[in-house]
């Protein structure tokens, strides 16, 4: 492997940290239950997209900060990241969150790397039946 190469792969490595690191402020904001908290994560005109039953709750981000702060915190929240796709300065994240307050969740970023930041400009959800 050349010295070029390994430089991509090690770029390539800090670039995936830094996705799992922005998607981890999503993750404590909704475990701490304080929108706030999420703001890291994601750009100032960012946009949420999902159903709520036959709704759809669609928007600028900050309505999801203010559900979240609404909804309190999810102690209990398990968060897992199962897909990573990344090229250049885009890249795309598959988040599974399993009991949300009792909810299931699929969320899926779209994420841009801004001045050498990666936040995320799109969530788009689908939120699982109960069981």
């Amino acid at each position: 492997m050349s010295n070029a190469e390994t430089g991509n792969v090690a770029a390539e490595v800090a670039d995936y940290d830094a996705i799992t690191k922005t998607v981890q402020h999503y993750i404590d904001g909704a475990r701490s239950g304080e929108g706030d908290r999420m703001k890291p994560a994601f750009h100032e005109d960012a946009t949420i997209f999902g159903y709520v039953g036959n709704d759809l709750f669609a928007g600028p981000i900050q309505n999801l900060y203010d559900w979240n702060d609404s909804n309190g915190a999810a102690t209990e929240i398990q968060a897992r990241i199962v897909a990573i796709d990344l090229v250049g300065t885009a890249a795309t994240v598959r988040l599974e969150l399993d009991n949300w307050t009792g909810h299931r969740f699929t969320d899926f970023f779209t994420l841009l790397k801004l001045d050498g930041n990666w936040r995320i400009m799109n969530k788009v959800f689908h939120l699982h039946p109960s069981r």
